[in-house]
Formats: C-alpha cells, sequence, structure tokens
C-alpha cells in the first residue's frame, strides 16, 4: 500500500496506473466495518483499489463539529493496509482548497431539503470536495453507502450533470447486530445511549407513516429534526444526547408495521 499526502506525489502515482480498472472510495476517516465494507466490493470490482481520508471543512457549519470529529489516521492506515487497499491518497486542506473555498458546486431542489434544510451549505461542500476527488483519481467506479441516501443520490446526478465519466456504486447500509447504522459519530454515544440508538432503525422500519415514526422516537427522548418519505424511501435524522444521528430504510410495509418495537 502506498500513501500519497501531497498532490504531486498522487499525481505521479496515478500515471503509473494507466490501463488499470481503478475503484475509489472517498472517506472523511475515522473508518469502521462501513467503510470497510465499501473497500471490500472496490476490491472485488477493481484491479486497483484508492482510499482518500480526507476531513472536509466546508460540509461543516458548526466549528465545533468539525473540531470534535475523530481523526484516526494511525488506525485507519492500518485497517486499509489489512483490506487489501492500494493507494491512499492523504491530501492536506491547502492540497484541495489552494485559493480557500473560491469556487463551490451548488444545486436547485436536491439539496433544499432533509440535510441540507438542516445543515446549511453541507451539499454545496461535499459536492465541491467529491468533484475535486473524483477529477484528481479519475476513477472507474466510486462507491457510497446507502446510509448517507440523500447524498448517495446527488453525487450520482451531479456526476451525470458534469458528464464524468466515474460510475457511482451504491452499497448497502453495514448495522451493528442492533440495528443501528454504523456511523463514526456512534463513538461519541455512550453505551446506554448506544444501545438506545437503535430504536432509530426500529422506529423507521416498523411503523407505517413517518408522523408514527416521530411521535416514538420524541417519546422515548429523541430530537428529531426530519423524518421524510423519497425515492421509497423513509429518511431521518435525530439528536440523542447531543449527537446527531441519520438513517434510512425502505419504506415499510403493513407486515412491517405488525413488528414489535420491544
Amino acid at each position: 500500500m502506498h500513501v500519497s499526502n501531497t498532490l504531486p506525489e498522487w499525481r505521479e502515482r496515478r500515471r503509473a496506473l494507466a490501463g488499470c480498472t481503478i475503484g475509489f472510495v472517498p472517506t472523511m476517516g475515522a473508518l469502521h466495518r462501513g467503510h470497510a465494507s465499501l473497500v471490500e466490493r472496490c476490491r472485488c470490482d477493481n484491479d486497483v483499489v484508492v482510499v482518500s481520508v480526507f476531513i472536509n471543512p466546508t460540509q461543516f457549519n458548526d466549528a465545533g463539529d468539525l473540531a470534535r470529529y475523530p481523526r484516526t489516521t494511525e488506525s485507519d492506515l492500518a485497517l486499509l493496509q489489512e483490506l487489501g487497499t492500494d493507494e491512499v491518497l492523504v491530501p492536506s486542506v491547502t492540497d484541495l482548497y489552494p485559493a480557500g473555498y473560491r469556487f463551490k458546486v451548488t444545486a436547485d431542489s436536491l439539496t433544499n431539503t432533509m440535510e441540507g434544510a438542516f445543515r446549511p451549505g453541507f451539499f454545496e461542500g461535499v459536492m465541491t470536495v467529491v468533484m475535486k476527488l473524483l477529477n484528481l483519481v479519475r476513477a472507474d467506479r466510486a462507491y457510497f453507502g446507502e446510509k448517507d441516501f440523500q447524498q448517495l443520490r446527488i453525487v450520482r446526478e451531479m456526476t451525470a450533470e458534469f458528464f464524468i465519466a466515474t460510475e457511482i456504486v451504491a452499497c448497502p447500509t453495514v448495522r451493528e447486530e442492533s440495528g443501528l447504522a454504523l456511523s463514526s459519530r456512534n463513538t461519541r454515544l455512550s453505551p446506554a445511549s448506544r444501545e438506545k440508538a437503535a430504536l432509530l432503525f426500529r422506529a423507521l422500519a416498523a411503523t407505517f407513516t413517518a408522523d408514527e415514526a416521530r411521535s416514538l422516537l420524541e417519546d422515548r427522548g429523541f430530537a428529531v429534526d426530519y423524518i421524510e418519505e423519497h425515492w421509497g424511501r423513509r429518511l431521518a435524522a435525530v439528536f440523542l444526547d447531543g449527537v446527531r444521528l441519520i438513517d434510512n430504510v425502505p419504506l415499510p410495509t403493513r407486515e412491517d408495521h405488525r413488528a414489535s418495537l420491544s
């Protein structure tokens, strides 16, 4: 595994990959089994696996949230080595924003709801950094998890709109045995809160309406930003003990509604 810490170093590495199929997994580090599943899928599909580790400041509208984001580069690299990653790109902020945040990618209706409504500027930051990384890596395929379903939709439509040749591959959400979706933010939950957080998945999957899911979660002490239904999915963002969690599930059926929530 080779780690490129600068863009000139990466560009030299990229030239040597001509003729290979390249898969790309963009991450913000703090890697877990969810990220590992993306890398494993990428390894199956491509000659070369490229992973980026970059905490993108432009997608944070809360400086405190950015400061609290876990930074675990040493353990991240060890996991990527174990997974058989070929190339890791670890750029600096000045690498990706050499002139600051002068140019950004924006969109209309897709970014005005849910995460876009509650995190102003978030999707502009995401789209901008993903565009930069896709242009740098020039992969055949890039892998994104379905946990961030709205983000997945936006990235897929952005790449089509700008004629970027990279295929965007969706991968299923990886969950703990309790049903809690794996997330880097889960490390900020206490053991008791982590157990309680699993109710988010069960509420989304087993209640018949979004309003029922909201009522159940609020009754159990969750602060709900939104629960909405789009693209055949039910999507939600909640706070539990100061930690913001997101999840989504396929729209439940009446059979799901009968499932136990105990």
